[in-house]
């Protein structure tokens, strides 16, 4: 089973303090029982003079003297080990203990000047351990002295200390499991969040954010990660479903203004079966506009395709291009349609792209016939060539009715007329400025309309100059 990371870090902390405590008891421990058991060794070696007093019969009553804990034992022994006398020290008008220390068969031969060193035994009855040591006695005809005190205060004493320190460690792991579990919990809070904001952001709710944190934490900056991720996952998302509702937009338009051509071919196909072959006119009348609305559907069909391939990113065939040229052609296009306009061109020099000379005449051409189209008779058209800062400028300013706000956003896309009745009348199908945006943009370059000082639209083309 996997934890949690709740439940890992509680586990980890908890372990930490119960080893941090282990040791520290355990060190505890053994530096008590280490001076403890050190006051009795120096009990034994300070011990000689009154254990030899009470075996030589000047120490008066049962035992050796008081200065020596209750139950110590005092034996006289030979050198086989046999015992000669012993004395137990006893409270005052106690009864003497039958404990006594289990010695080893045969003890080691020691100096007579100095007594050997302490080393503990286990006991008879009810003391557990003795702490021994013991010395050869010339004044008791070179007898052995064994002098043995119980260790029975000393692991009273270590037998508290560890129910001490057991309750006092089960209190603190306790407690710092509690405060542990608290201070993980206010801490994981942040991810909770961040887990609760994904899950809503995968049912849907791409506008969900994670409440703010300082930076100066890890989970602050995780959460500015997020906040940043769900940003760029909501802006993808919003510019899929524009692009899908331009999609579908698309479609339908398209499918729309192909439908009128089809419709008309259709109808003087059926007038043609039922009987117009009769009437030479109404013949001419239904293979002329047979033919005019066939050109009209291809001439869609061309257009969609190009914007297609251009969005595809398909590369044009560049090479140095004067626009400056570009723009004469057009005015003077436009002023063999429309001589009684007032064309003025302003191009001081040339100005050389690289791009494709055919679609950049195509931008130019559309720009201007646009203007044309969509302003009075009497309104005059300016075209301006320039180049500044590494960028060819082109701007067509018309001085006509102009374009509402929300025209102007959308004006670039494929089908969108700003005045449909007008544009159906003129033939157009609402693609030329699609087919400019297209090209400029592919150029690497951009378009924007905005209006023109005292009213009009004025369209501007910005594109990279050549190297």
């Amino acid at each position: 089973m996997t934890l949690s990371l709740r439940g890992r870090l509680l586990i980890g902390v908890i372990a930490l303090v119960v080893i941090g405590l282990s040791a520290s008891s355990i060190a505890t421990y053994a530096t008590l029982q280490k001076s403890l058991v050190g006051r009795v060794d120096a009990q034994l070696e300070g011990g000689r003079i009154e254990a030899n007093s009470a075996l030589s019969g000047s120490q008066r009553g049962p035992g050796p003297p008081s200065r020596f804990p209750t139950g110590t034992v005092v034996e006289l022994l030979n050198q086989d080990g046999s015992m000669v006398d012993i004395k137990v020290s006893t409270p005052f008008g106690g009864t003497p203990s039958s404990a006594r220390p289990i010695l080893p068969k045969t003890l080691p031969s020691q100096p007579t000047d100095h007594p050997a060193p302490p080393f503990t035994v286990s006991g008879t009855s009810d003391i557990a351990h003795f702490r021994v040591t013991y010395w050869p006695e010339d004044s008791l005809g070179g007898r052995i002295v064994v002098l043995a005190i119980p260790l029975t205060d000393v692991e009273a004493t270590l037998d508290q200390l560890l129910i001490l320190e057991a309750v006092i460690g089960a209190g603190i792991v306790l407690a710092t499991a509690l405060l542990a579990f608290v201070i993980i919990q206010i801490g994981l809070r942040p991810l909770q969040r961040m887990g609760a904001a994904a899950g809503e952001v995968a049912a849907g709710d791409y506008s969900r954010r994670v409440e703010p944190a300082t930076p100066r934490t890890e989970i602050g900056r995780l959460g500015l990660a997020l906040n940043a991720m769900l940003s760029q996952i909501e802006a993808a998302f919003e510019q899929r479903t524009a692009s899908e509702r331009r999609l579908r937009r698309f479609i339908a338009d398209a499918s729309h203004e192909l439908r009128t051509p089809l419709t008309s071919i259709r109808g003087y196909s059926e007038m043609l079966r039922r009987g117009a072959s009769e009437s030479q006119a109404d013949s001419d009348l239904a293979r002329r506009r047979i033919e005019e609305e066939s050109v009209r559907m291809s001439t869609l069909v061309d257009d969609m395709l190009l914007i297609a391939r251009l969005d595809q990113g398909r590369p044009l065939e560049t090479k140095p291009v004067d626009l400056q040229a570009i723009a004469r052609d057009a005015a003077a296009d436009a002023r063999a349609v429309a001589p009684k306009r007032e064309i003025t061109l302003q191009a001081p020099g040339a100005v050389v792209v690289s791009g494709d000379d055919t679609r950049l005449r195509q931008v130019v051409g559309n720009l201007v016939r646009n203007a044309l189209v969509h302003t009075p008779s009497a309104s005059p058209i300016e075209i301006a060539i320039s180049a500044q800062n590494g960028t060819a400028q082109l701007s067509v300013v018309d001085h006509g009715p102009g374009l509402r706000p929300e025209d102007r956003e959308r004006i670039f896309e494929p089908f969108y007329r700003a005045d449909p009745s007008r544009s159906r009348d003129s033939g157009g199908a609402g693609m030329g400025l699609s087919i400019v945006n297209a090209v400029v943009v592919a150029h690497g370059g951009h378009v924007q309309v905005k209006e023109t000082s005292g009213g009009g639209a004025t369209f501007e083309v910005a594109l990279p100059l050549a190297r």
